[in-house]
């Protein structure tokens, strides 16, 4: 992308779509490290910041503009966000992208004028069949380069579960799994907000300390979480699938699924937070009755196994 970018043009020639505010602004950071030594500007276009501090970024000028879809859409609407001169639209995580709860904003800024040379580079570590056959609605002549789903769960990690005869129990059972471990950092996932705040405040009544982040929480706690978590000031982090995806963590060694995900995707989207570039990584999912077969379907699904943890568990991580 950064080499099809007219330095000399001070218009937006390049726009990143990400589900995200975290995505999106760990992307800019990206884009703007492999970039330093061009004069280049990249700017992040995300909720729950000043509408005004984007326009009057974007007035002065983006050659990549990086964001979530509400945020831009609002930006091409306002027509402070000019599309004429894109050579590059790029969606990551475009399964997400194209599910449900971005897909009209999607359709809508595919509709507000984009240039019909422009490339569109679609990208995700999973792409089930429905998102593939709606990328045919809106790229031509479209080249697919696909990893078998088999090659997808990373070998430098490590999958493993505990049984857990009833939900109530877990909690103990983490409790353990701190005691008994020493573990640089880790992430540990449940499906809803309600959830984490519950788990976030039992642990801290029993003296560890966590930090939490989700969809609800307001937009400088959230970056106030993340930049604690990427220092190494904050070792817990407790979150919802808010951070199953791309975020790029390099000290995360542990993944816990306090709660299977809802689906079999964002599976593979959080356990990939650990073992990134290579690192070693754990995975552990804690499995009630309920949840043996649908563990046994992410098994056959990836063609991998998840083993029962074993007692030397430390030694993997």
């Amino acid at each position: 992308m950064l080499q099809r970018i007219d330095e000399t043009v001070n218009e937006t020639q390049a726009l990143i779509l990400a589900p995200t505010r975290e995505l999106a602004q760990q992307i800019q950071k990206v884009v703007a490290a492999i970039g330093e030594y061009m004069q280049i500007k990249v700017h992040a276009c995300v909720g729950g910041t000043a509408v005004a501090d984007d326009m009057a970024a974007l007035k002065a000028g983006a050659h990549v503009v990086v964001g979530t879809p509400g945020r831009v859409y609002d930006m091409i609407n306002r027509r402070a966000l000019p599309v004429h001169a894109l050579k590059l639209f790029v969606l990551d995580e475009a399964d997400q992208m194209l599910d449900r709860g971005f897909k009209e904003q999607i359709y809508e800024i595919f509709s507000s004028g984009l240039p019909k040379d422009m490339q569109v580079a679609l990208f995700s570590a999973t792409m089930p069949q429905d998102a593939l056959e709606l990328t045919t609605k809106f790229m031509r002549d479209q080249a697919i380069i696909l990893v078998r789903r088999q090659e997808l769960t990373l070998d430098g990690i490590k999958q493993f579960y505990i049984k857990v005869d009833r939900e109530e129990f877990k909690f103990d059972v983490l409790c353990d799994l701190y005691k008994s471990m020493t573990i640089t950092q880790s992430i540990i996932y449940c499906n809803t907000r309600r959830k984490v705040d519950w788990l976030v405040q039992r642990m801290q009544a029993k003296d560890f300390t966590v930090s939490c982040t989700h969809g609800e929480m307001d937009q400088r706690d959230r970056e106030l979480v993340m930049r604690e978590f990427r220092s190494g000031s904050s070792r817990v982090l407790i979150t919802t699938d808010l951070l199953a995806r791309g975020i790029d963590v390099q000290q995360v060694s542990l993944v816990i699924n306090y709660d299977l995900p809802n689906n079999r995707e964002n599976y593979i989207h959080r356990i990939g937070r650990s073992g990134r570039f290579g690192r070693k990584g754990v995975a552990i999912n804690f499995v009630t009755g309920e949840d043996v077969q649908f563990m046994q379907d992410i098994e056959s699904f990836y063609n991998t196994q998840i083993e029962e943890m074993p007692m030397s568990v430390a030694e993997f991580l």
